[in-house]
Order: C-alpha cells, then structure tokens, then sequence
C-alpha cells in the first residue's frame, strides 16, 4: 500500500471522493468528541475561575490580600500539579488506555474541587488546587489523543480544535458562573466547588464510550477496534482502514521494544517532532494567553475599572471573543492549514500587544484620560480574537498528530508538560513582573517573544493539514535523513543518530 493510497489521504480522498467524511456528517465521532472534550472543559473552567474567584479570596483573606505571592501561588498550584499530570499523563495512557485516563482525571478532579470549596484557609486551598491540577493534566494528554485516533483524516484537525473549544467555552462559562455568584454568601466556594459537575458528568458519560480504536488495535484487541471503527466509516472505507491498521500492528510487533523517555532524543525524527511540538507549546504560554486569561479581572482593574463586577463583566466580554475566534479557528484549521493559521494569529497578536503596552505607558504617564482604559479592554479583545483561532488551538492539534502511534502518548505527555511549566512560570511571574518594571514593559516582553515564535514556526513546524499519520511520519523522515529516505521504519534506525 503506498503513501498516496492510504486511507484518508488526499490520494485516496481524490480516489474516492464518496468516502469523505465532513465534519458533522458522523454524529457518533461528533459525539465522541464532545464527551472527551469535557476535559478540555475542566481544563477552560479552572482556568478562568480563578481569576474572578481570587478577587474575592483576597477580601475574605488579609495574608491574601498583602501577598502577590500567595495570590500567584493559589494561581499557580494547580498548574504545579498540571506539570505532575501531564508527565505522568502519557505513560497513564500508552499502559491503561484514554478512557481509564480520563475516568482518574475525572475522579481527582472532583477531589480537588471538594476540597478547594471547603477550604478553610489559603493553605488547604492550595492544596485543592493543587488536586484539581492533576487532573486537569491528565486530560490535557488524554483528551486531543483520544479524539485524533477516531478522527478520520481528513477533519481531524477540527475534531480536535473542538477540544479547544471546550476549553474556551468553559472559560467563558467560569466567567458566568463568577458573574452569578458574586452576590452569593461564599461567593469563591461557590465559583470553585461547582467545577466538579463537568467532571462528574464526564465521568458518567465516559463509561459510555468505547477505548480508542487504534489503542485496541495496538493492544491486539481487533474485535473491539473494528466494532467502534465500523460505527466511523462506511463498509468499503472501514475495509481498507483495518487493512492499515493492520499492517501497523505488524510492524509494531517486529519492534518489540518498549519507548522510554529518552528514545525521544536518541531518535533524530523524534527529537525533530518533539521540537516542534514542545516548542508549539512552550510559545502558546510565553505569548501570554494564560496571563490574560488568569488575570483579566485584574488588568481590568489595573486600567482603572475597579469595581469586582464590572471588571468581571469586561472579562466575561473577553471570553466571549475567546470562544468565537475557537469556533472560527475550527473552520480555518483544515481550510487554511496548521502553518500558516498559527503565522497569521501571531501577527495580530504582536499589534495587539503593542495596543496594550501603549495604553498603560499612556496611563502610567499620569493621564486621567479614560479612554485608555477603554484602549486596554480593547486590546485584550484584539489579542484574544487573534489568538484563539490559531495559537489556541493549533499546538494541541499539532502535537496530537506530530508523533508515530509507539511515541503517541510519552511525546503528547512531554509536551503538555513543557506547556504547563511554561505555563507555570508566566503565572508565577506576571504579577511580579508588572510590580518591578510596569504592566506597558511586562507586555512590551510579551510581543518580543511572540516576534520569535513567528521564526520559529517559520523554521521548525511543517504543515500537516489533511495528511495521514503515515504522510507526518515521513516528514520527519525526509527531515532527518534527506528526501531519498522513505519507507524505513522510525525505530529501526533508533540508535544510528
């Protein structure tokens, strides 16, 4: 079977152009993805919570309230155990499968939600953070994997920037939740202990559905495999799907050979891949969307919106952009392709920055002018509708099809890991940061290294839009060892670099 006449590839598509799959013309994989993509939910809602959750811990809390570190570290922990989550993450899914992955992130999640609803002091409340954390990681590996292995080729990158719309939808719906119960006695146990009914209803839901087809089929459970298979594809198409399926079977079992965390870098294509994704990651955090997603509220309130509600309200509009601009990005991400969706993102990204850092320069200059406050709310808007439909969603879809079947779960996990210590150090670091050399200078960073993201993708990430797991698996080939390099196996030669 060639290249060109796998299953799902544009060869094969133009072939067969009947077997095409849409994006809503399967019900059953439509819905499968949107039960995986709660964790993506778990993973919005906590995210978003906490920004307007923590301007009420710091009135119930004095220590809270005199401390940037504390309030960072309440930030921060649950992205601690997010780092924990998500490296452990990937070894949890190669040994027991997505769906059991999914079940535990569910379990400790709802732990974590308990406890931080219950809190009867900062210290327990960081520890419920750090719970929800966990499991917040373990989802991040699970759920792009499990929805990309059910995926049919040729919409998988909008299956799975749906689960990136998840994300954004419940940050969007933490910031309803926030607006809801301000006015509630316990109004931060509210916000946080309601976190658990996404989990809850994931859990149940989850039972539902089936492991993922290639999984089983790696695991040699084919019946299985082909029985959820056959509710994706038609007959003829799922003929030739397990005929494929079935020749990555065989070559999987002459490997023999269990992966370990450092045959990524012993591998050149790996180690090729690996720097693609992990650095798709790494810049998603560092151009600080999660700066603006976890502290909102409080950038509002720096530009001198100081009421709790309205600079909640305004982060609500935030979200709002944030969730379309998903809902767009899943539309351009299989029509304009992976590259050049996440080039054209950056660069509004970049004149958003530079719209923001001017705003609070200007504010800072001792102005009374309010329309720069207004200039800020508008850039965080910007910045937002230019991010969320290309950097939002294309490291996850990227870093979910990037790897070969055998490096899946272990390169997936490393490099969700990479996203949350990165993630980790802006948190940490953003309050601090704008405290010693002022909120216009902490931004004006920010666009800088969004600057060097634009090269990095340029050099580094290659397209993959519409292209097979077996089409990527040669574009590391061909990257590492020249264009006459094609059909030898990934592992066969795992120790020759």
């Amino acid at each position: 079977m060639t290249i060109e006449s796998l299953p799902g590839s544009s060869g094969y598509l133009d072939l067969f152009p009947e077997r095409r799959i849409s994006y809503f013309s399967n019900s059953y994989v439509l819905g499968l993805t949107v039960i995986a993509g709660f964790g993506g939910l778990l993973f919005g809602y906590d995210t978003g919570v906490i920004s307007g959750a923590l301007l009420y811990i710091k009135d119930e809390f004095e220590v809270v309230n005199q401390s940037s570190f504390l309030q960072e570290t309440i930030v921060s922990m649950a992205l601690v155990g997010a780092i924990v989550g998500a490296a452990s993450g990937g070894w949890i899914n190669d040994a027991y499968g997505r769906k059991k992955a999914t079940l535990l992130a569910d379990v400790v999640f709802t732990a974590g939600a308990i406890v931080m609803a219950v809190a009867p002091d900062p210290y327990v409340l960081i520890l419920g953070r750090l719970l929800v954390g966990l499991g917040v990681g373990i989802a991040s590996v699970t759920a792009p994997v499990y929805i990309a292995e059910a995926s049919p080729a040729e919409v998988r990158g909008g299956l799975v920037s749906t689960n990136v719309l998840m994300i954004t939808g419940g940050q969007f719906l933490s910031y309803l939740v926030n607006l809801a119960f301000t006015e509630v006695p316990g109004t931060w146990r509210w916000m946080l202990g309601v976190s658990a009914v996404p989990a809850v209803i994931q859990f149940s839901l989850m039972l539902c559905l089936p492991e993922s087809p290639r999984w089983l089929f790696m695991k040699n459970e084919k019946a299985k495999a082909i029985a959820v298979l056959s509710k994706i594809y038609d007959i003829a198409r799922l003929e030739d799907e397990v005929d494929h399926l079935s020749a990555a079977l065989e070559e999987e079992q002459q490997r023999k050979r269990t992966v370990r965390y450092l045959d990524v870098f012993r591998t050149k294509e790996i180690r090729l891949a690996f720097l693609a994704g992990a650095g798709l990651q790494a810049f998603q955090q560092f151009t600080g969307i999660n700066t603006v997603m976890y502290y909102s509220p409080t950038i509002v309130q720096m530009a001198g919106f100081n009421s709790n509600q309205l600079a909640i309200l305004l982060s609500l509009i935030v979200a709002a952009v944030n969730a379309a601009g998903t809902i767009v990005g899943i539309y351009l991400i299989d029509h304009v392709g992976r590259k050049n969706l996440a080039l054209s993102s950056l660069s509004g990204v970049i004149a958003s920055l530079f719209i923001l850092a001017g705003a609070f320069f200007a504010k800072t200059s001792g102005s009374s002018n309010g329309i720069y406050g207004w200039l800020a709310v508008i850039g965080l808007a910007l910045y937002i509708g230019f991010f969320s439909p290309g950097m939002g969603p294309v490291p996850w879809t990227v870093n979910s099809e990037i790897y070969p079947e055998q490096y899946r779960g272990i390169c997936g996990g490393m490099s969700a890991t990479v996203n949350w210590i990165s993630n980790l150090i802006v948190a940490q670091t953003f309050l601090t940061l704008a405290d010693t050399v002022g909120t216009g200078s902490t931004f004006l960073i920010i666009a800088g290294i969004a600057v060097l993201a634009v090269v990095f993708v340029i050099l580094f990430v290659p397209e993959t839009k519409g292209l097979t797991f077996v089409e990527v698996e040669q574009i590391w080939k061909e990257r590492a060892w020249g264009s006459g390099y094609n059909t030898e196996s990934l592992l066969e030669r795992g120790n020759e670099s």
